[in-house]
């Protein structure tokens, strides 16, 4: 039996690309038991008539990510923007940990440069990201601008496109390859953010290889699952960790911590740090609460 890639679960069926096309495939009994298909799955299709199949077994995945839910990811893409909406560095700072946590490489993509005048210095925040050793492109997918070295970075690879509502993910996915058509939602002028447009986690075929996950943007995303311990290790720019006096620090309030100290002396970034600090509390009460 072939095997195959999920590249959309919906409505009980899930979609199975399996080398000469798209399989529209319902879900062994035993299967649906255990849980749900998910994109990005590999899966063992037995082949029926009339282009459907059934999926009999689903393969170990390598990666799995929560939200957007996906299997599978070589990297995330993590788009934020310049403007409309204004950057939420809390929820990039978020995505960011979520994605660390699932093992995978991390590229920042700020777009919608167009909206900044060319007179106007690059914004701060920016250098810190790339300090931290994140790659980030600066893209304007109205313009085209910086969408080819995107190109570059999503060639052979599998990769989800993630960030928050409105910072124009369908928008540069279609400057990528201008033939998926995908819908674009303008942004609310009301609530000043963008309106969900994706509904559904799909992957999408790019000609110059690989995949790429187009999602359904989000405004909140929560840490639940993360252990304590763990959370520093998922900020790059946290290098002075192991210097810290006590190996179990938490850098909290902890004396002889080295990482409180570079936030003093310039080396990390406030803002970092203070978001460090909400996502150590909100890790901590999950463990609280899991613990009862």
């Amino acid at each position: 039996m072939p095997e195959g890639l999920v590249v959309k679960a919906h409505g009980g069926y899930c979609f199975v690309h399996d080398g000469a096309g798209i399989r529209q495939c319902t879900l062994r009994g035993k299967l649906k038991a255990r849980g749900r298909v998910i994109a990005g799955d590999r899966v063992v299709v037995r082949i029926l008539s009339g282009n459907r199949g059934v999926v009999e077994e689903v393969r170990p995945r390598r990666t799995v990510l929560s939200r957007p839910s996906i299997a599978n990811v070589d990297q995330a893409v993590v788009v934020a923007s310049f403007r409309e909406p204004a950057p939420a560095l809390n929820l990039l700072d978020r995505i960011l940990v979520h994605c660390e946590a699932a093992g995978l490489d991390c590229v920042i993509c700020v777009n919608k440069v167009d909206l900044v005048g060319p007179e106007q210095p690059e914004e701060t925040w920016i250098q810190v990201y790339r300090d931290a050793g994140y790659p980030t492109l600066i893209t304007s997918a109205l313009t085209g601008a910086g969408v080819e070295g995107l190109r570059a970075f999503l060639a052979g690879r599998i990769t989800v496109l993630t960030g928050p509502s409105g910072a124009g993910k369908s928008s540069l996915a279609n400057a990528v390859q201008p033939g998926l058509n995908l819908r674009t939602g303008a942004i609310s002028p009301k609530l000043k953010r963008g309106r969900h447009v994706t509904r559904h986690v799909e992957l999408l075929s790019l000609d110059g290889g690989g995949w790429l996950a187009d999602t359904p943007g989000f405004s909140v995303l929560h840490l639940g699952g993360i252990a304590r311990g763990e959370l520093a290790g998922l900020f790059p720019d946290f290098g002075w960790a192991g210097s810290c006096r006590f190996t179990d620090c938490l850098h909290d309030r902890e004396p002889g911590c080295a990482i409180r100290a570079a936030v003093t002396g310039g080396g990390i970034a406030g803002f970092r740090y203070a978001h460090y600090l909400e996502f150590l509390r909100e890790v901590v009460a999950w463990e609280e609460r899991e613990n009862r």
